[in-house]
């Protein structure tokens, strides 16, 4: 049992996976959602491969399910994201969409981060030694500066008396 629903998730990851790729442009949106998509389509293509042809129609149940996540892909950037399919626009990033809070939330963060480890790495500018080793000690004690870039720091201060 827990060997089918992993197989089923697999294959809607894979299904949605290649219709946000078969869209151009960027689809940031979580795991859950492209397995969502995915499995949707995959559904409602099945649905109507076995509506024309019957049971054995398995080819066209997997194009057809692989075609629908498209559409699904294509009607969640419309219609949701507000964003168009083709064109200059489709390639911007969206500014909505389920998961776009949490990744520029993410990528603040890592900027911030890195802000604060291109600022250690340069030397504190303006007052004496003592005030610029007090600001590296501070750094240090925030976590921004291992023990290791503190010390290296304060060696290369040093070294310029």
């Amino acid at each position: 049992m827990f060997g089918t629903i992993l197989g089923v998730m697999i294959a809607g990851f894979f299904t949605g996976g290649l219709a946000r790729l078969a869209v151009p442009g960027p689809d940031p949106m979580p795991v859950w959602l492209t397995i969502a998509i995915g499995l949707a389509g995959s559904i409602a293509g099945g649905a109507v491969a076995i509506a024309i042809w019957g049971r054995d129609a398995t080819t066209a149940a997997s194009l057809l399910g692989f075609g629908a996540a498209i559409l699904l892909v294509v009607a969640y950037r419309r219609f949701y994201q507000g964003r168009s399919i083709t064109g200059p626009d489709a390639q911007k990033f969206p500014d909505r969409g389920i998961g776009i809070g949490r990744l520029k939330e993410r990528q603040q963060q890592a900027a911030d981060l890195f802000k604060r480890h291109q600022h250690a790495a340069e030397t504190p500018t303006g007052g004496d030694v003592t005030e610029q080793l007090g600001k590296l000690g501070e750094l240090r004690d925030q976590g921004v500066l291992t023990d290791e870039e503190f010390e290296a720091k304060k060696a290369e201060l040093l070294s310029r008396l």
